[in-house]
């Protein structure tokens, strides 16, 4: 049977329509616009679950911590009474009795707050990820400390640690990606996906009401800790799956080195143990596919064009390390369920490990006791 004209001129009006999308989407991959604009590097090679980072259960045992509905406890401190506080994403800092079991809403920020630390007055220093450095007075009482240094804006303020003699320092995730105009989530993965190293570790010191960068180029500069001796602060550096020391005083102030890398996920906080340990944690295991596009800046540019629900993501699944002062990893505790999703902290206090989370409704803890294998010696053989 012969076609009609009219449905031959349909069938090409059809095909004319069929190649004008193909050609629209092409272009679109090849060169739309995007916020990022990446760099080459090499990702290295990821150890895998094998080894110290063997597959276990261990933080499967961990109970469910109530945060009265309010979601996404980043980050939990404990001050000089006992008592606990987790930073929730509505902009709450939830304040729980020593127990871990009595809690109630203490202070909204008016933001997000992704950090807390204690100095010796009772203050608590507060990275919040919209506004900035925060000082929380002891009543509640909420100042604005710093929303730049060295003249740059901070962009996404991550997480903070004090000194004993004062001084501050914290992390700004991105100066480019912001916490202003991207969740943090969003922030970190277009940081991690552009790799330029728009991160830097910032020192406030209260005498002088002055922040400068003690540390830059970082990708995605993330959870902060003091060494146990204090002469170097530690920052994480989500993008490149390392733990970076930086020095803090004297001739070497400022100096970089790595004292950890090629985990097997992305490092999000880091806090000082008991007997030498920091505990760092895992907020999602590498992509293969993330660190094979390391190389090639235009295929990441690619990626980014494509719907959010096909690009790389992080994967739930709990993991916690403890280091030491040199990086060697004492402890491995893990969960392969995730059922504690987007895992972001691990403070050690009083036998428990309290776990923070940037998107589970409630906050977790697990009971804790140390093997001997996970003290860190004074000195390292």
């Amino acid at each position: 049977m012969t076609p009609s004209p009219s449905s031959t001129r349909a069938h090409r009006t059809l095909l004319r329509v069929a190649a004008a999308l193909a050609l629209f989407a092409v272009a679109y991959l090849l060169a739309w616009p995007v916020p990022i604009a990446p760099a080459a590097w090499e990702a290295p090679d990821s150890p895998g679950f094998v080894g110290v980072f063997e597959t276990n259960r261990a933080l499967a045992a961990a109970e469910s911590l109530t945060t009265l509905g309010e979601p996404g406890p980043e980050a939990i401190a404990a001050d000089a009474q006992g008592r606990l506080y987790a930073a929730t994403a509505d902009g709450w800092i939830l304040r729980y009795d020593s127990s871990g079991t009595s809690v109630e809403r203490w202070v909204n920020t008016g933001g997000r707050p992704l950090g807390m630390a204690f100095d010796g007055t009772g203050t608590m220093w507060c990275a919040d990820g919209k506004i900035g450095l925060l000082a929380i007075s002891p009543e509640g009482s909420v100042r604005v400390v710093a929303t730049e240094a060295e003249g740059i804006p901070i962009g996404l303020a991550d997480d903070v640690d004090v000194a004993r003699d004062g001084r501050i320092y914290f992390s700004d995730a991105s100066t480019k990606f912001t916490g202003k105009g991207e969740a943090a989530l969003e922030a970190s993965l277009l940081e991690i996906l552009e790799h330029r190293g728009n991160g830097r570790l910032i020192e406030y010191d209260p005498a002088t009401d002055r922040s400068s960068v003690l540390a830059g180029g970082i990708v995605f500069a993330n959870g902060v800790a003091l060494s146990h001796d204090e002469t170097a602060v530690l920052v994480n550096e989500t993008g490149s799956n390392r733990v970076l020391r930086v020095e803090r005083d004297g001739p070497g102030r400022g100096a970089v080195t790595t004292l950890i890398d090629a985990l097997p996920g992305f490092p999000d906080n880091l806090t000082r143990g008991r007997d030498g340990r920091y505990w760092l944690a895992l907020v999602s295991p590498r992509n293969a596919l993330a660190d094979r596009l390391a190389p090639h800046p235009f295929l990441r540019k690619v990626v980014r064009r494509l719907p959010a629900a096909v690009r790389p993501a992080p994967v739930n699944y709990g993991h916690i390390l403890a280091l030491n002062d040199s990086g060697r990893v004492l402890v491995s505790l893990q969960d392969p369920s995730g059922a504690f999703p987007m895992l972001t902290h691990a403070l050690e206090r009083d036998g428990w490990i309290y776990l923070g989370s940037l998107s589970a409704p409630h906050a977790a803890r697990l009971r804790w006791r140390a093997p001997a294998a996970a003290v860190a010696p004074a000195t390292e053989p």
